[in-house]
């Protein structure tokens, strides 16, 4: 036979196929092989458990999220951990083992067993438990001595935001009782996706949460607007990253300045405005009501406005449960924002859905009493607080945020949302569990002292105003409070001739012209 004859002979079929089938297990076996080695041998627990450098940690769970945690280090020794014990608070789990590592006891037996077992660290994998379980876990790995994390939140975990190995620090939300609300998902997507979002004031704590969670919901464009660069930047780079630079637009812009708010609403026709631009420190605007009442007040008029003009479908105001019976100035001017978008929306002819959003403290926002406690902390002490019977509503920053969605995703117009808070905190309490977290004792290795309540500050917050009609909502946790609007253009007039006043007034006789726009109002007269 010729050469060239050898090369016209068909290959059958069959060795086709078998080759196939040999490469393909062939391949797929190596690679299975290697990770086998390396799960089951490599980082089995004889070899992990002889690693040099690595920390020995108990973990307090032995649930999923504890078995997740414990199968990472294992898998992954690079962590730098190996879990060698479980404590567990459910008996039933007790000898048996998990990833062949063994359930010993409850957390309790912690302090028993941390020498048996040579523990470096203990990790706090019970992300159901409750905050006075998680309280009591604290106090006593501290009286221990024993250091000690926590695993993210299940609604990080849920998200995929994080993995169950990414621990961290136990901080105050863990101790106050906050459970993730659950939000559904495709009902705010059906307001927000493909659509133009316009957030004001959205390099604060607040307007850059919301971003983070708006741009999950697929929009079409989410509009940046924030008067301080330097925030503004922050947040641009945090959702470049996160691979969202398509969408964003960053505007710096003050919202009273209305040739450059104009020509934002004309070039981007925002469909959906969360109105989060706000002075909110209590004291400081209590000294200076002029930028209080412009900013809070006409400043929401002039946003909504727009809204209005350009053909907005939602607009969403954030408010606070400071408006409520206000006894200080920043308080009475979110109540006029919250009368103006009120009347607004019962106008004849409007289209675009106004409502608002009141909110109690946010925790780690800036200028919270947390940070203030952490930094007194940090420096000595003393930890000033207002007064023994101060209380407050708390929610964290997601959890708000969240609220703010759902709100602008259910409103009909005209409402004013609040979420169901639990129940308040004693400030006091909050300074004594941020003295313990920081590993020292109140009034012993730090002081607490009372200075008394500031110009404006309440012992306590309210969560309705008299003549609010409470409604339920869809979501158990949100309530709709409903009262009679103001005419609209007695509103309007009001405060369109305020802006020239608020700078011919002092500070005391534009709270009492507060007092007459909000008659609940009752101003500290310094």
């Amino acid at each position: 036979l010729s050469l060239s004859g050898l090369t016209e002979l068909p290959i059958p079929r069959g060795v086709a196929l078998v080759d196939f089938v040999l490469f393909l297990f062939g391949a797929g076996g190596f690679r299975l092989g290697i990770r086998v080695v390396r799960e089951y041998f490599w980082s089995s627990e004889t070899q992990v458990l002889g690693a040099e450098g690595a920390k020995r940690v108990g973990v307090l769970g032995a649930g999923d999220v504890g078995a997740m945690f414990a199968k990472e280090c294992l898998a992954k020794r690079g962590l730098g951990m190996r879990p060698v014990v479980f404590f567990d608070d459910d008996s039933s789990k007790w000898g048996r083992r998990v990833h062949n590592i063994p359930v010993v006891g409850a957390p309790e037996d912690v302090k028993r067993m941390r020498h048996e077992y040579n523990l470096d660290e203990i990790v706090i994998a019970m992300p159901r438990a409750t905050a006075k379980r998680i309280g009591e876990f604290v106090r006593l790995l501290r009286k221990e001595h024993i250091e000690f994390q926590t695993v993210p939140g299940l609604d990080q975990l849920a998200t995929g935001q994080v993995r169950v190995s990414q621990i961290r620090a136990v901080d105050i939300s863990d101790l106050l009782g906050r459970e993730a609300v659950e939000l559904p998902r495709e009902r705010i997507g059906d307001r927000l996706e493909g659509k133009r979002v316009l957030v004001t004031g959205a390099g604060g704590s607040i307007g850059s949460e919301l971003c983070r969670q708006i741009v999950t919901y697929l929009p079409k464009q989410v509009l940046l607007l924030e008067q301080c660069e330097v925030q503004l930047f922050s947040i641009e780079q945090e959702l470049n990253n996160l691979g969202y630079r398509g969408i964003i637009v960053p505007l710096v812009g003050d919202i009273l300045d209305e040739r450059r708010m104009r020509w934002i609403f004309d070039r981007y026709r925002p469909e959906v405005v969360f109105h989060a631009a706000a002075h909110k420190h209590v004291p400081l605007m209590e000294m200076q009501p002029s930028e209080a009442i412009r900013n809070n007040s006409i400043g929401t008029m002039c946003v909504a406005n727009y809204c209005e003009e350009y053909d907005s479908e939602r607009c969403v105001l954030i408010s606070t449960d400071k408006a409520i019976n206000p006894t200080n100035v920043m308080g009475a001017s979110k109540r006029l924002a919250e009368i103006y978008v009120q009347a607004l929306s019962r106008r004849a002819g409007v289209s675009c859905k106004f409502m608002a959003v009141r909110f109690g403290n946010v925790l780690g926002s800036s200028g919270s009493v947390i940070p203030t406690f952490q930094r007194q902390i940090a420096e000595g002490g003393p930890v000033k607080v207002t007064h023994p019977d101060v209380t407050r509503y708390f929610m964290t920053i997601p959890e708000a945020s969240g609220l703010v969605l759902l709100s602008g995703a259910i409103g009909d117009g005209g409402e004013i949302f609040v979420l169901d808070m639990g129940d308040p905190v004693k400030i006091v309490d909050l300074a004594r569990q941020l003295i313990e977290l920081s590993g020292l004792r109140p009034n012993e290795d730090v002081d607490i002292e009372f200075v008394g309540l500031r110009p404006g500050e309440k012992l306590f917050e309210e969560l309705q105003h008299r003549g609010e009609n409470v409604v339920e909502t869809e979501h158990a946790k949100i309530m709709r409070f409903v009262c009679e609007p103001e005419p609209w253009e007695a509103v309007r007039e009001r405060l369109e001739n305020l802006d020239e006043y608020v700078y011919t007034k002092d500070a005391e006789q534009l709270k009492f012209w507060l007092k007459e726009e909000v008659p609940e109002y009752v101003p500290y007269l310094g």
